[in-house]
Formats: C-alpha cells, structure tokens, sequence
C-alpha cells in the first residue's frame, strides 16, 4: 500500500529573464531550501512523491524552491496556475509564487551589460523577448503570491530581500565556530574575527598550572584576577552581540570567531568557553573548537617568563 506523501513547503519562483531568479534560488539554497530550477513540469508529481532517504523522517523534510521560467519546457502560465491550486486543494502542499519582475529599460541595460542573449530574441533585440516574455508570464504574475520588482535591487540587495521574505525557523542561521588557537602554532586561516589575549597573565609560568588547560577551574580564577580581564571580555562579548547578526543578515553561511594566546591551552581556551557560554545565552548556538589545547606545553613557545630573560628558542 502507497503511503500518502507529506504535505510540502513549496515555493515556486518564477519572473522575467534577468529579473534574478538565479540570485534568488541561489540565496534559498543557501538559506536551507531544496532547490530545482527549470524542472519540466511534468516531473512535478514525481519530484514531490519521491520519498525521503532513509533513516530520515518528516521533521526532515526541508522547504522546497523550484524555478519556472519562459524557458521550462512545457512552460504555460494558465496551467501552472491551473497546478498550483490543485496542489493546494487536493495534496494539501503549503504553495506560495514568487514573481521576479523588472522594468525593461533595466532588463536591457542588464542584457547588454553582461553581453547575453535574451532566451526569446536571440536573434532580435532584447526588448523583443522581454516584451514576448512578459506576455507569457502575465497570468502567473497575476496570481502570485509575491511579487518582487528588482529593477533598482543590486544582487546583495536582492539577496537581502529574499533572507527578510523566506527565513524559515533557525534553517538559515550561519554555522557559528569559537575557537581558541596558540600564535606560536600559526594562525587560522578561516578566521571572521581574532581576539589576541596575550595581554593576560600566563598561567603557563606557574608551576602548578602549566600542565593544565584553560578548562580547569583553577587556570581559569587564575586568568580572571587580571586586572584587565573582567572589563575587555566584557566588551567583546557585547561587540560580538552587535556583530553576529549583522553577519547573518549579510548571508554569511559561516562565521569563525577566534581566541588567540601564544601556546593555546590555557588563555585563549578559557575565553573562548566563557564568550560562547554567553552567546549561548544570548540565543546563539556555537560550536567550540579548541585547536591547540592538547598540545604539550614548551617553554620555548612562550618566548619570555615574566621577569626573567627571554627563554631559549
């Protein structure tokens, strides 16, 4: 027996050649949607019957963006209008359209910047095939849900645009990372934002702390009695409050913000736990990494014991 498929988030993004569809799949995509463009729309009905992978359930279904435009095959404005009710009213599916629209003067000007063709005229002028365009898809411009006029858009502008319609829950939120590294092992290179705590006492020139890390509760009452320590994590904490949702808003699939001491065990560890226990608290979700905690301990990699000379490389 045929298990009836779950109803489905779909939105179907359609709109005039040079409109943007691309940059809005792309954005979807990024944001967590699945994504089909010019999908014949006769493969409609298999694409939505097709089951999950297993060993994923329902809660793991994600949105699903599928781009139509003149050039799909089989392209009719009326039936797809004709479809997207019927998947309303019969599957069941969650159905929005999205209409790219643009002024024509500015659909030239784009064609001749970038040097292409438009997909109806190409072997007449672009307006040609914008006006023949815009004909073709006027019911389903009429019917859509959105409709989105990017004539004065740039991409970023449109991306931007798309993020404030579709987010969806916490599926576009960026990959936060914390991670705390040793200068003497080398930088990362995947780095957003680096914080050098250098400029706290080092517990690695106390005998009783050196073979441990920043995780331990002693290291860390150590690190915290310096006098500059309460007020600059502090401040960077609230910095990093600001920040990390402008990143979002900017699309940043990725965000790394790194703690850097010279060995990376003992300062740099100890901040970065502390900064994304705040985060976490303040509705983020991080992931701590701590690249350079298992490392043994040198002397030689902390250059200079306080007071004393400069240590033997």
């Amino acid at each position: 027996m045929t298990s009836t498929p779950a109803p489905k988030t779909i939105l179907l993004v359609s709109g005039l050649s040079g409109a943007g569809k691309t940059t809005a799949l792309k954005t979807l995509e990024d944001m967590g949607w699945e994504v089909v463009d010019n999908l014949p729309l006769v493969l409609l009905d298999r694409l939505l019957d097709t089951p999950l992978p297993a060993g994923h359930s329902d809660a793991d279904e994600r949105p699903l963006a599928i781009g139509i435009d003149a050039r799909t095959r089989g392209f009719d404005a009326n039936a797809i209008v004709r479809r997207i009710k019927a998947l309303r009213e019969k599957h069941g599916h969650d159905v929005e359209t999205l209409f790219l629209d643009c002024s024509g003067s500015e659909l030239e000007r784009r064609f001749a910047e970038t040097r292409r063709r438009h997909p109806l005229a190409l072997d007449r002028p672009a307006a040609d095939g914008i006006s023949r365009e815009r004909e073709l898809t006027e019911p389903l411009r009429r019917w859509a849900s959105q409709v989105i006029d990017t004539t004065a858009f740039s991409s970023n502008a449109l991306q931007q645009e798309i993020r404030n319609r579709y987010t969806r829950e916490r599926l576009s939120d960026p990959v936060l990372t914390i991670l705390s590294f040793g200068f003497s092992r080398g930088m990362p290179r995947n780095a957003d934002l680096m914080f050098d705590m250098r400029y706290l006492r080092n517990p690695h020139w106390d005998d009783a702390l050196r073979p441990k890390t920043g995780l331990d509760p002693d290291v860390a009452a150590y690190i915290a009695r310096d006098p500059a320590y309460e007020d600059t994590v502090s401040r960077i904490e609230a910095l990093l409050a600001t920040l990390l949702p402008r990143y979002a808003e900017g699309g940043k699939t990725y965000i790394t913000v790194a703690f850097g001491c010279t060995g990376g065990r003992h300062r740099s560890v100890h901040v970065a736990e502390r900064v994304a226990r705040y985060l976490q608290d303040a509705g983020f979700s991080p992931t701590v990494s701590h690249r350079n905690m298992e490392s043994a301990p040198q002397d030689a990699l902390e250059k200079r014991r306080p007071g004393g000379p400069k240590a033997q490389s």
